[in-house]
């Protein structure tokens, strides 16, 4: 068995102006996360809970993340979770032994603002991964702000449609 050490990983942060509870039941409760992540979800805010995100409705072959799972809960604090890449990436990434992993870290700033910082780390450091990452940066970034609009202004855009 090899472990290799990774410490390549995308890490953005944003300030969100809402309450910390809001944010987090946007990120745990389905109905919320299909408002500004993906059009159909399957969250269950539990350890070992899915994470599923189908970025085309009705579609569970393809542009999704299909058998993802919580691995850690924090109430109100941490929220991780494993990922799968999308279609283009699903040879590199979507290996079920060897995903991604997504930690999501909340904090208030003050009674109407929070602090939301991503970090997904897991990639691997060769040339194959590079587009990969890319392409993860400007998602992650994309995500963000339709979080940020959702919950700001009730204008959610969905991510990552084919």
């Amino acid at each position: 068995m090899t472990t290799v050490t990774n410490d390549k990983a995308i890490i953005k942060e944003i300030t969100i102006n809402v309450p910390l509870q809001l944010v987090w039941y946007a990120w745990t409760i389905s109905d919320r996360v299909a408002e500004w992540f993906a059009p159909e979800t399957v969250v269950e805010a539990k350890m070992g809970g899915a994470y599923e995100l189908y970025f085309v409705p009705g579609n569970r072959e393809g542009m999704n993340t299909n058998g993802c799972k919580i691995t850690k809960l924090i109430n109100e604090k941490e929220l991780h979770f494993t990922w799968k890449g999308p279609d283009q990436f699903a040879t590199l990434m979507n290996d079920e032994n060897e995903l991604t992993t997504v930690k999501v870290c909340f904090a208030t700033i003050d009674s109407d603002s929070t602090k939301v910082i991503v970090e997904h780390v897991g990639f691997k450091d060769s040339e194959d991964w590079t587009e990969a990452f890319n392409w993860h940066q400007m998602a992650w970034s994309g995500v963000l702000d339709s979080l940020k609009s959702a919950l700001e202004k009730g204008e959610g855009n969905l991510c990552c449609q084919p």
